[in-house]
C-alpha cells in the first residue's frame, strides 16, 4: 500500500513551491495538499481558534484552508484525510529557515505540528533570493521523504532542510548540521501614514548569524544542504541540573 502523505506550507496553496513538492510526493505515495488560502509566512505555530475554518477542494487531493499552516495540519490528520498520514512534508518555503527563523515559521511549525501528533515530518525551504529554483529541492525532498518513511524519525523530532538556491551541479552535498544562532539587525522600520501617524513595519534587516562548521547557516552558505534535526524537548538539562543544586 503506498504511503499517504500530507502537504502544507506557509506560502499558500497556489505557490510554486507546494505544487513542486506535491509532484514529487505523488511520485512515492498517495500525496494530497491541505494548504493556507493565501500566505501565511512567519506565522509562527498559531493555531485558529476564535472562528470556525472553511475547507475547499480546489481539485482532487488538493485543500484550501482559511487557516494557519497548523490547522492545515490538524485538520488533515484529524478530519480531512482517508487515514493518518505517514508524512507530512512542508514547503518548498521561498526563503531560509534557518538558525533562529524556526520559531516564527509556518512551514517549520507546520512540520511541528505533523511531530506532535505522531507524524513524522520534514520541512523544505529555498535559500536565496529570486529565481527560486525549486527543481533544485525537488529531488533532495524525495530523498529525505524516502528516507523517513524507511527509517523513521527519532521520536519527538523533525527535520529542517534547507537547500542553496543554486543549479544542482553547484550544489557541493549534504550536511547534517545543528540549529544555528541567527538575528537581524534593523528589522523593524518607521515608516508614516499620508497624514503623518507614525507606524512600524516589521521585516528585512541584515542577518548575523554564529559561525561554526556544524551549524545549518554555515552548510549553506558553504554551498551544501543543510539537515536539522529538530526535537521538540525545549529543556535545557544543563540548566535543569544547576538549578536543581543551585536553587534555593
Amino acid at each position: 500500500m503506498r504511503p499517504v502523505i500530507l502537504v502544507t506550507n506557509d506560502d499558500g496553496v497556489h505557490s510554486r513551491g507546494i505544487i513542486a513538492l506535491f509532484n514529487a510526493m505523488k511520485e512515492i505515495g498517495d500525496a494530497y495538499i491541505i494548504a493556507p488560502d493565501r500566505e501565511r509566512s512567519a506565522i509562527g505555530h498559531a493555531l485558529t481558534l476564535h472562528r470556525p475554518l472553511k475547507v475547499d477542494e480546489l481539485r482532487e487531493n488538493i485543500f484550501s484552508v482559511n487557516g494557519t499552516p497548523t490547522d492545515c495540519v490538524a485538520l488533515g490528520v484529524h478530519k480531512i484525510l482517508p487515514k493518518k498520514p505517514d508524512l507530512v512534508a512542508s514547503g518548498i518555503n521561498r526563503g531560509a529557515n534557518l538558525g533562529d527563523d524556526i520559531t516564527y515559521s509556518g512551514t517549520v511549525s507546520a512540520a511541528i505540528e505533523g511531530t506532535i501528533l505522531g507524524v513524522p515530518s520534514f520541512a523544505i525551504s529555498l535559500v536565496g533570493d529570486k529565481p527560486f529554483r525549486y527543481d533544485t529541492a525537488v529531488p533532495f525532498a524525495i530523498e529525505v521523504a524516502k528516507y523517513i518513511l524507511n527509517k523513521s524519525l527519532p521520536y519527538d523530532t523533525l527535520l529542517n532542510v534547507n537547500v542553496p538556491n543554486q543549479h544542482n551541479d553547484m550544489i557541493k552535498g549534504i550536511k547534517v548540521t545543528r540549529q544555528g544562532k541567527r538575528v537581524y539587525d534593523n528589522a523593524i522600520q518607521d515608516t508614516y501614514s499620508p497624514w503623518g501617524d507614525k507606524h512600524y513595519w516589521i521585516g528585512g534587516g541584515k542577518p548575523y548569524w554564529e559561525h561554526g562548521e556544524d551549524m545549518d547557516i554555515q552548510a549553506v552558505l558553504n554551498g551544501y544542504i543543510s539537515i536539522t534535526p529538530v526535537h521538540l524537548d525545549l529543556t535545557n538539562y544543563e540548566a535543569l541540573e544547576y538549578l536543581r543544586k543551585t536553587w534555593k
